[in-house]
């Protein structure tokens, strides 16, 4: 758990916060005093319309406050973190913030401060002669009715989907009745549950304790904990797969008695995955597919919307949540619980930009044709020795494999010490390349048939060069066909490769990068015709590099001055693949450096 936060101070940090949202939103202003959010008189907003009100702790943005815009909420009142708001800021919200011609719906998830708070503002407006109504959302199964008690559910990320829906009928004239009935039905028909590897830090409180009692371990997950540190159902150690299998079981398991709060059994279903505040994106969208396919193959259910984003927080929480929508009929005439989803809304917090018309489209159509790399290359007439060539590129490769525990370790000095298996991995497919596909003798196609090999085997940086220079190469190749592959006619397309490949990289000879072995070989070819000599100017200008100060490439990063003690690793690799490729082993002298 990380401890760090670039604001430290807990009352700087909400006020800031809130303040951003009306930055982000022209249509929101906030009443700092009492930390509520709304929606500006006039933009877009009718009063002719019922509002809508939340709110709760801070700590789970961006629920609420990004939640107020047209469309959504009218108005959301703010708590210090993860503390409800008094019921003097709520009462502010309803009789003075939002418009009450035509109501108000208050909605707030199920924890005693917030129903406390909330509710005494509400019977307060409604002393004052306010129609007004509140709705309490309790979606968390990760504690059961055993567990729970009187206390009932907690209210987690479930809630925005009942907000959306409210909002959507709420913009579209629907009265207060209709408006709660359906928030009501919706609430009613939803299951929520979440996991975390961790506890989260409060900014401004003293670190936690690495070694106190209820820590996680380093390989423990807890299941069903709550949006404030709260603990769930259980911990356990378990990779993904079991660990959402556990979690899917709580949400529809209908003979677990304590946890069986709905049958799921809706043509339509709506999958809410919400990123509690600490996982990558890239890792939200893997826990997403493994959620949907496990909901396809363990349970039949094939989600109608697929919601995946951060909608619901707790501060910087390295967990997510499952929430399952049960699509029911709203019983007024419509529109439906999926149509009020889809309704456009102008709220920063809300993320569906799928329209209506693409889910339903239901398009399954791939494109399925074959890459250009496995159409045939045209021959070109330029000849070469298909034995020799084969050959001398097998050695070139092979020296390249062997070097690599010696790339690899100058790039750990210098970078992040993938150079060297990046190299051997490309050198390796070729390799099984040439043993698979028989040279042809025609320069051109036995070139243009190594370039997707490369492509595809190879990634990042000197992935990129190589297949650059390498397509590069075949075009030259071609221009200067047909013909005999003479050692000048090598050293020509070499240099127009050279020249294709400095469009798309400012890398020149004395930056410390592949390109100081490259070059040098390219021109002592072009003078000598020689393939022994190139290779040893090639070998004489990576030896070179050693102490040369980074100009491009991630070594300009690391920084320090593992420079001076290393040669660069992609200029003493190509070295070593030219060495090779003439014929001559890296020497002793080569290898110690």
């Amino acid at each position: 758990m990380s401890s760090k936060h670039f604001i430290n101070d807990p009352t700087v940090l909400v006020d800031t916060a809130l303040q951003s949202l009306t930055l982000t939103n022209p249509s929101v202003a906030l009443d700092a005093a009492n930390k509520i959010v709304y929606l500006r008189p006039g933009h877009h907003h009718s009063s002719q319309q019922v509002s809508i009100i939340s709110g709760g702790g801070s700590g789970h943005e961006p629920s609420f406050g990004a939640f107020v815009g047209a469309g959504l909420l009218s108005a959301a009142v703010a708590g210090t973190i993860f503390a409800s708001p008094s019921a003097e800021q709520v009462r502010k919200a309803i009789t003075a913030r939002v418009d009450t011609d035509k109501g108000v719906l208050v909605t707030v998830m199920n924890y005693t401060g917030d129903v406390l708070n909330f509710g005494m503002a509400v019977e307060k407006a409604k002393a004052a002669g306010l129609k007004v109504e509140m709705l309490v959302v309790g979606d968390d199964v990760g504690v059961g009715r055993e567990k729970g008690g009187k206390v009932g559910r907690r209210g987690i990320a479930g809630t925005v989907l009942v907000h959306k829906i409210a909002g959507a009928l709420a913009v579209q004239g629907r009265s207060l009745d209709e408006v709660a009935k359906v928030a009501r039905l919706a609430a009613d028909n939803l299951v929520s549950v979440g996991a975390s590897l961790e506890h989260i830090h409060v900014p401004g409180r003293a670190p936690l304790d690495p070694e106190a009692e209820g820590t996680l371990g380093a390989e423990e997950v807890e299941i069903g904990m709550g949006i404030h540190n709260e603990a769930g159902s259980g911990r356990a150690k378990v990779e993904l797969p079991e660990l959402v299998k556990t979690m899917l079981a709580q949400l529809l398991d209908k003979n677990d008695r304590d946890r069986a709060f709905l049958n799921v059994n809706s043509n339509e279903v709506v999958l809410l995955v919400n990123n509690l505040g600490g996982v990558s994106v890239l890792e939200l969208g893997g826990i997403t597919a493994e959620v949907v396919r496990q909901l396809g193959e363990n349970w039949g259910i094939q989600p109608v919307r697929i919601l995946s984003g951060t909608y619901m927080t707790s501060l910087n929480g390295l967990g997510f949540s499952i929430s399952l929508l049960n699509v029911v009929n709203t019983d007024i005439g419509g529109p439906s619980m999926i149509q009020l989803l889809d309704y456009p809304c102008e709220a920063t917090g809300w993320s569906a930009p799928i329209l209506k018309t693409t889910w339903e489209a239901k398009n399954s159509n791939t494109r399925e044709d074959t890459a250009t790399s496995d159409q045939s290359v045209k021959p070109s007439g330029l000849k070469a020795d298909a034995t020799a060539f084969t050959k001398s590129l097998v050695s070139g490769l092979e020296a390249l494999v062997s070097v690599e525990p010696e790339v690899t370790r100058f790039d750990s000095v210098v970078g992040d010490g993938d150079c060297g298996i990046g190299l051997k991995r490309g050198a390796e497919a070729v390799l099984k390349h040439l043993k698979e596909t028989q040279a042809t003798g025609d320069l051109v196609v036995d070139v243009a048939n190594i370039v997707p090999v490369v492509e595809t085997s190879m990634d990042g940086t000197s992935g990129a060069l190589f297949a650059i220079f390498l397509n590069a190469l075949v075009h030259s190749l071609r221009d200067l066909s047909p013909g005999d592959a003479t050692p000048h006619l090598w050293s020509d397309a070499l240099k127009e490769s050279c020249t294709a490949l400095s469009k798309y990289t400012p890398a020149r000879p004395g930056d410390r990068t592949i390109v100081d072995a490259l070059y040098p070989f390219v021109e002592a070819l072009k003078q000598s015709g020689d393939i022994k000599e190139a290779a040893l100017a090639a070998k004489k200008a990576a030896e070179g590099t050693k102490g040369m100060r980074p100009i491009l490439g991630r070594a300009v990063y690391v920084g320090g001055s593992g420079f001076e003690t290393v040669p660069d690793p992609g200029a003493f690799g190509l070295a070593s693949f030219f060495l090779g490729l003439a014929g001559l082993k890296p020497d002793d002298e080569w290898v110690e450096i």
